[in-house]
């Protein structure tokens, strides 16, 4: 079932999580004039500094999930809460219909058009940067709007939109795997790598959910793919739509790299050549091949491209320079939250220098794929948080390891063994949740710490 306002008009919604998405999703609808029941599992304190001035405005409770919820002629799910969860099953029995944050944002602004980007790694980044192609290539009159995933709940931003403007979204597994009715005109599926395997139950579930970016495209839609990561190649075969690839390589790719630059060859079209933005690391060329083919294959201007590729600086908590302290320069990968975006980031260094913070929620993957990186480039481990001793386990021996506990002790632990010329970096291989709010609050946290000692 879609979600149609007029056909939901007089019924009661419920909104199950009163995180960020959840907040934005009950004040959109309140907004729209529909009576709002909020529930959460956390504690009512917390939920009621969540909800900051709606917890005055609208009916809510904390501490789980109880009989009103029941009460509601539709329900409106958190992307963080599993599938499997009791009050979903209850909800279902009931004959309650549930749909997703994103849902609902997207059925009050039928008349945008709508680029979807996901992945395991590198979304934000280029959800950004083709943010930015749009908003230099699009005509007079008509504005790119950044939403999703990367920060802004899709729910707090559709009131600004108008009709033919463009809506740019980041989508995560959680949302795609509750998206029934997405369909984007166009669409970049990155890479694929083992990650939130304990929420979605499977790698197989995993994959399944990030196909759903695709599967409602038309025909005159287009979708982007990474022909030399296996998983996407193999998924890419179930796309109905244009399909258009990327790799460094060349080959099969419509984008490639040549001598440090961007080629591009779309069917039918002469071959043109981008200089990348300037950020660190041949992962961040493949996100902008994908952000270069999402334009092109629009419709963008080179010129509107090229502009943009020049401009864009990168987004916070992704390599992010966070100064230097004593002749050792400070990095801020709080965005690295599994394995393979901490591979990606140390990568991205040469010399046997970085002193590395690791922890945080533990996710379930391994991380000993890191250490023939550790081996090469870290001088030395700084843990944090709850898998501290996993951490250890897996990397032990390949670098001293100094087990802190928590951020500031980290910090200051490696300002003492550290020397000019190192690079302090923050790039945790793990989720936040244990110390912190979320990522962001995490590496402003590390960012606020650095300056402080600056």
């Amino acid at each position: 079932m879609k979600f149609e306002p007029k056909a939901f008009r007089k019924k009661k919604a419920s909104v199950l999580g009163l995180g960020k998405s959840g907040v934005a999703a009950a004040r959109l609808l309140r907004r729209k004039g529909f009576a709002v029941f909020g529930s959460d599992l956390r504690p009512r304190a917390q939920v009621k500094s969540a909800l900051g001035r709606l917890a005055g405005a609208m009916a809510w409770e904390g501490g789980g999930h109880g009989e009103r919820v029941l009460k509601a002629g539709f329900a409106v799910k958190s992307p963080g809460l599993p599938s499997t969860a009791p009050i979903l099953s209850r909800l279902r029995a009931a004959g309650v219909p549930v749909f997703s944050e994103m849902e609902i944002g997207l059925a009050f602004c039928p008349k945008a058009e709508l680029v979807a980007i996901t992945g395991t790694n590198g979304k934000t980044t280029t959800t950004a940067l083709t943010a930015e192609i749009f908003r230099q290539g699009l005509p007079r009159g008509r504005k790119a709007h950044l939403a999703g995933n990367i920060g802004v709940p899709l729910c707090d931003k559709v009131l600004q939109v108008k009709p033919k403007d463009v809506l740019v979204i980041e989508v995560s597994s959680y949302q795609l795997e509750d998206s029934r009715s997405l369909r984007p005109r166009a669409a970049a599926l990155l890479n694929l790598t083992a990650d939130h395997v304990d929420h979605h139950g499977s790698m197989l579930a995993y994959i399944e959910a990030k196909a759903r970016l695709f599967r409602e495209q038309k025909e005159g839609d287009f979708c982007v793919f990474n022909a030399e990561d296996p998983l996407v190649f193999k998924l890419s075969r179930r796309c109905r739509c244009r399909r258009l690839y990327f790799g460094r390589k060349g080959g099969y790719s419509h984008a490639w790299v040549d001598e440090g630059r961007i080629k591009v060859r779309l069917p039918g079209q002469k071959e043109v050549s981008f200089t990348p933005p300037a950020l660190p690391g041949t992962h961040n060329l493949e996100n902008a091949m994908a952000a270069v083919l999402l334009g092109l294959g629009w419709g963008i201007k080179p010129q509107a491209i090229q502009k943009a590729l020049r401009v864009f600086r990168g987004v916070p908590h992704r390599l992010e320079e966070a100064g230097a302290v004593h002749g050792i320069r400070c990095v801020n990968d709080s965005k690295a939250t599994n394995v393979d975006s901490t591979m990606v980031a140390l990568k991205t260094f040469s010399k046997k220098n970085v002193l590395l913070i690791m922890g945080g929620l533990h996710k379930g993957s391994p991380y000993k794929p890191l250490r023939p990186l550790i081996e090469s480039v870290v001088k030395g481990i700084l843990t944090v948080g709850s898998a501290s001793g996993k951490i250890e386990e897996d990397l032990g021996g390949l670098a001293p390891i100094f087990p802190c506990g928590d951020l500031e002790t980290a910090i200051r632990t490696a300002l003492q063994i550290g020397a000019p010329g190192d690079v302090l970096l923050l790039s945790p291989a793990c989720a936040s949740f244990d110390q912190f709010r979320n990522f962001e609050d995490r590496g402003d946290r590390f960012k606020a710490l650095v300056k402080a000692v600056r």
